[in-house]
């Protein structure tokens, strides 16, 4: 009997539970993260970018003295374990100023750039998309602003509006408004002969609604890229335009002023002049770094 029930009995097949398929759908913001982790370089500009926005935002609490306080009578005092950076001509504390300091480049060089992109974006887009007369009277205004050195131009606009950090700011923002425009136009015209561009037309989809739904999201990248690197050339014009005494006004702490304060004492107090050249050159770096990283990230050609 029980060899019956064995026979008629099926027999038990284990069941293997299917491996769990990985979503390999991944989005093109976190591969690009991905391969920016995966650059030592890049990440290296990402912590000392990072490291000068946080001296930025706590630069009140970091300070150890006011950088607007003057005592004569401790002026040109070498680094030491009561003034780190040294005191300046005035007696002020060389580390309160460039802590401060960090605060007012990043500002000029994060809005500077960002009215650059906002302005240069739009007449770009504008330019690149609708074409003939308009790209005509766009592209020549681009051509104008690129025939003089940036620098000169950003002295003339400076001396028209009056030196100030405001201005400097509106000056830097008008010098780069080409670059972004340029940059904009090619894509657009790259883009707008895609199909799904010519599918969005035919469905009756308005001009607006192609610009920013379909053609701004696909420009994004190098925009990013060309702002980081931006951000790096708006800090070092600053810096001159505060040289050349058209920029930050004195008690402002800004780098480049503190530079042309102490250029006359560069062999007796060299590091009046070092600290803040150091800032510079590494919030500089920082930011170029950064950005040849974004560009290794977010450009597809630079991938195997």
């Amino acid at each position: 009997m029980s060899e019956q029930l064995a026979r008629s009995t099926p027999p038990v097949v284990p069941q293997h539970t299917p491996a769990p398929v990985e979503d390999k759908a991944i989005s093109p913001w976190k591969d690009a993260w991905r391969s920016f982790k995966k650059n030592k370089i890049a990440l290296v500009g990402l912590s000392i970018v990072s490291f000068f926005i946080l001296i930025a935002i706590f630069a009140d609490l970091l300070a150890p003295y006011n950088y607007r306080d003057v005592n004569l009578s401790d002026k040109h005092i070498s680094p030491s374990a009561e003034h780190w950076f040294g005191t300046d001509e005035f007696g002020r504390d060389i580390l309160s100023r460039v802590i401060h300091g960090a605060r007012i480049s990043l500002w000029v060089g994060f809005f500077s750039v960002a009215g650059s992109v906002i302005v240069g974006s739009l007449l770009g887009i504008v330019a690149g998309y609708y074409g003939k007369w308009v790209d005509g009277i766009i592209s020549r205004i681009f051509d104008i602003l690129l025939a003089f050195p940036s620098i000169l131009l950003a002295i003339a606009v400076v001396s028209v509006l009056g030196p100030s950090l405001k201005n400097a700011l509106i000056a830097i923002a008008i010098i780069n408004v080409p670059t972004f425009g340029r940059l904009l136009r090619s894509r657009v015209l790259s883009v707008k002969e895609e199909e799904y561009i010519t599918a969005a037309r035919a469905i009756g989809m308005s001009d607006t609604r192609i610009l920013v739904h379909h053609i701004l999201p696909n420009s994004l990248a190098p925009i990013i890229v060309q702002g980081t690197l931006a951000i790096a050339t708006a800090i070092i014009e600053a810096a001159a335009l505060g040289f050349l005494g058209m920029g930050a006004q004195p008690p402002t702490p800004e780098w480049g002023k503190m530079l042309a304060d102490s250029k006359d004492f560069i062999i007796q107090a060299p590091w009046t002049v070092l600290f803040p050249g150091l800032a510079i050159m590494l919030t500089v770096l920082g930011f170029n770094l950064m950005g040849d990283g974004l560009r290794d990230a977010l450009d597809p050609r630079m991938k195997s």
